[in-house]
């Protein structure tokens, strides 16, 4: 049976802990887990911990950690993704796949073709979905460090606070990924489901960005980062 493997938005050690409401509830009332049973928890720290649930109760889920692991090792190449603000599934589906790729920070763009607009609360409420989606993947994943998710931005801010050795904008004529060396740290461009304009594309390369390309076909903004970061990955990172 695949040992139960949950994030933990507390700081853990070895000993006893009653975990937060939201886990407790999860843990006892949805997996409807008991006394008894092993768990496997991380706090994003880069450290695992085992342990077993020693109560399940409706108010209190408590449990005891009495071994501390090293965690999944990260990539050594660090990435930040800047993805096109596309509608519903098609950011979640790109936040999920980004995060079992190893990407380190994530930052959604609004630029000139975004359909989507977001404000104040509902902003808000995007940004705590959106975690959780990369929390979710991550348990599901192995990894012990969560990415960082941040708060929508124009392209423009975030073509001037970016800060990555190789910088690369994707786009259908241009050269291949594997035409650049080895980076340690690489920032990522994908526009949303209209694509940038070619007006954007040249303001990137203003601001130190390659134009790359992933082969001949025009891919979906959704499908575009499991490709580039997949064979960025394949190029410089750790698959």
């Amino acid at each position: 049976m695949r040992l139960s493997r949950f994030f933990i938005d507390a700081p853990l050690s070895l000993g006893q802990h009653e975990l937060p409401e939201a886990q407790a509830h999860y843990i006892g009332r949805v997996l409807r887990h008991a006394a008894g049973d092993a768990v496997q928890l991380f706090d994003g720290s880069g450290q695992e911990y085992l342990g077993e649930l020693i109560e399940v109760g409706k108010k209190a889920v408590r449990v005891e950690l009495r071994e501390q692991l090293a965690g999944q090792a990260e990539s050594p190449l660090r990435i930040h993704l800047g993805q096109g603000l596309s509608r519903g599934e098609r950011m979640d589906w790109a936040i999920q796949k980004a995060t079992e790729l190893g990407v380190g920070e994530i930052t959604p763009i609004v630029s000139e073709r975004c359909e989507v607009r977001l404000k104040d609360e509902r902003a808000d409420k995007r940004l705590a979905h959106w975690r959780q989606v990369a929390i979710s993947a991550c348990e599901q994943c192995g990894r012990s460090v969560l990415p960082v998710i941040h708060a929508p931005i124009t392209l423009a801010e975030w073509q001037a606070r970016v800060q990555a050795e190789l910088k690369l904008v994707l786009h259908p004529v241009a050269a291949p990924l594997e035409s650049h060396t080895r980076p340690h740290s690489l920032a990522f461009l994908i526009g949303p489901e209209g694509g940038l304009s070619e007006t954007e594309v040249e303001q990137a390369k203003v601001a130190g960005f390659h134009a790359a390309r992933l082969g001949p076909r025009v891919l979906r903004t959704e499908t575009a980062p499991v490709v580039a970061l997949a064979v960025a990955q394949q190029l410089w990172g750790d698959f």
